[in-house]
């Protein structure tokens, strides 16, 4: 009886995407543990199949074959002690850069160590055997399929990446029975382009360049990107940490934070990805993502990868921007976006005291070539809702995402750029964490901090986290309130002053609006500067509600219409009500 595929899913995404590499050769040893892989293949023409029942000279075959034709070939295995008489031919494989792909099954990791028979740990195989080690546990679900998917395609790749050599992928198996399945899925193959390949032709349709936290940019890479933005009708979408200046440069947060979204902008055909880790609301949707960067790594953020292109990003603007045709060269693009912002922000209302109110009132004001370092998260967050001067580069430590060290890392940049006034912003528990930092022997005069202080991690009692929901119970444990003096109007002043800081305070907008004056001056002083911001959790929450749902406030005073009632779908009756106390305040 014809069968065909297994109904274990991550054999059927291996498979998959076997056949999307065009990875044919398979040699086979025979086994139990391994029947799902085995059986799949073996009834799929795609492939064509060898058998080798001694697991030594199958990764020796493989060696031979891969060394005559430079294609990946593939070695399966069962459990026990079979996957370790590959090791002699894959450490072969590994000083020739030969591309053997060895395929292990195995019952679950999880029994590892608990005397179960066949189960030996495949978890580290000796670094000179493969370039690199993946483990495939059975699949659950589709965030499961997603992230394993990735793996595979990692590994795959890494079969020929910078010379190529052997590869393992540990496959566990459920010992299945049913091969009913006569579809694989339709999972997306990742590529590699390095500077000697064919690139591939640039794909028609919207195009977006997605900056996450990124270094200076030179002058040469702005005018190779604005040129590839004029060529294409591309927009280069930023957050305050992607550093981006050329005219192309769109500050998204505002649109990509809105929970109703009708305009159809964040729709692109293709979507391509630069930079490092960033905290902004990057809510595309991308047909197909390329990814830019030298470490040619596989990192699929928004789960569209297809291309990485592993070069500088020079190199791959400069081809596209020299490449045959004239492009699209609409200019309709940027256009859309500026419009749609502007809209947005005709929208927003008085804001209450909060960090996203002062990052309103500040951002403006900062002096040109001023530096700004940004705390984690409800800063980062609220002070990308609005644009800087365009002299103005900006950091945080998105990198590891956590608050300490923020004070530290903004010291260093000071330290260094002498020159440049340096700004820190940061919230009360991240300065309490890093505190000690203020007492160095080096603190120069060009570093200005300013403290929004609201007594607790008021990140959790935001309407947008899941902690919300225990109202006042969050502060207890989870948001850490009543730490640190509990907003003690004095602590923070003895002890910087005492440290040689200039202390100034804010607890309302008529405080911080004279206060914020030195803040900014654009002569250095004779002292840094500490600014501490006195905020309330409720204006901090009902200030991001309101940034975030601007087409709702222009709602709220329509009769009941389906957009009105979609509003209420989507915030809730709370969600309303905290809307309507904003317009009407």
């Amino acid at each position: 009886m014809l069968k065909k595929y297994s109904d274990e899913k991550n054999v059927q995404i291996l498979i998959s995407l076997l056949k999307a590499h065009n990875i044919k050769d398979i040699v086979a040893s025979p086994g139990a543990t391994n029947v799902s892989f085995v059986a799949s293949c073996q009834q799929d023409p795609f492939f064509n199949m060898y058998s080798c029942v001694d697991e030594r000279s199958a990764a020796y075959i493989a060696c031979g074959m891969a060394a005559e034709t430079g294609n990946p070939v593939v070695l399966t295995c069962t459990g026990a002690t079979a996957s370790r008489n590959y090791l002699s031919g894959l450490t072969e494989a590994y000083y020739r850069k030969l591309p053997v792909l060895a395929v292990t099954s195995s019952r679950p990791s999880g029994w590892i160590g608990h005397d179960i028979q066949q189960v030996t740990d495949r978890r580290n195989p000796p670094p000179d055997t493969a370039l690199m080690s993946v483990q495939i546990p059975v699949i659950h679900d589709a965030d499961e399929e997603w992230a394993y998917s990735v793996k595979i395609n990692e590994a795959l790749l890494e079969l020929r990446h910078r010379g190529g050599g052997p590869v393992h992928i540990n496959l566990e198996t459920t010992y299945s029975s049913d091969f009913s399945v006569e579809t694989l899925p339709k999972v997306s193959a990742v590529y590699r382009v390095c500077n000697d390949d064919d690139f591939p032709e640039i794909i028609e349709g919207k195009i977006g360049i997605c900056v996450g936290a990124h270094k200076i940019w030179s002058q040469e890479l702005t005018k190779l990107v604005d040129a590839f933005c004029a060529k294409y009708d591309a927009v280069v979408l930023c957050d305050q940490t992607s550093n981006y200046r050329g005219k192309y440069r769109v500050l998204s947060t505002i649109i990509c934070s809105q929970r109703i979204e009708n305009t159809g902008l964040r729709d692109f055909n293709l979507l391509i990805h630069i930079g490092n880790v960033t905290g902004a609301t990057f809510t595309f949707n991308a047909q197909e993502v390329w990814r830019v960067c030298e470490d040619g790594k596989i990192k699929d953020t928004f789960r569209k990868l297809k291309v990485v292109f592993e070069m500088s990003e020079m190199a791959f603007f400069r081809h596209y921007v020299e490449q045959l045709g004239t492009g699209t060269n609409t200019q309709n693009q940027l256009q859309q976006w500026k419009n749609e912002c502007t809209r947005l922000y005709e929208l927003m209302p008085e804001l209450p005291f909060s960090n996203m109110w002062v990052a309103q009132q500040t951002l403006p004001e900062l002096p040109p070539y001023a530096i700004l370092h940004l705390g984690i998260y409800n800063t980062l967050r609220s002070w990308d809702f609005f644009e800087s001067p365009e002299t103005v580069s900006c950091y945080c430590n998105t990198g590891g995402f956590g608050i300490d060290g923020n004070i530290s890392t903004l010291l260093g940049a000071a330290l260094v750029r002498p020159e440049k006034i340096c700004y820190g912003i940061v919230g009360d528990l991240s300065f309490f964490y890093d505190m000690n930092v203020m007492g160095n022997r080096h603190m120069p005069s060009n570093l200005r901090l300013m403290i929004i202080n609201n007594g607790k991690g008021v990140e959790f009692r935001q309407h947008i986290n899941r902690a919300a929901q225990f109202g006042e119970d969050t502060d207890e444990y989870i948001a850490a309130a009543g730490h640190y003096g509990n907003k003690s109007r004095t602590l923070v002043r003895h002890y910087v002053e005492d440290l040689g800081f200039i202390y100034l305070s804010a607890s309302n907008k008529n405080e911080f609006e004279v206060a914020v004056k030195k803040f900014v001056l654009p002569e250095k002083c004779e002292k840094p500067i500490v600014f501490e911001v006195f905020t309330d959790a409720e204006n901090e929450d009902a200030a991001l509600l309101s940034a975030r749902t601007l087409d709702s406030l222009a709602y709220e005073n329509t009769p009941e219409t389906g957009a009105k009632k979609m509003v209420k779908k989507v915030l809730g009756e709370k969600g309303v009500e905290a809307v309507k106390k904003l317009i009407h305040r």
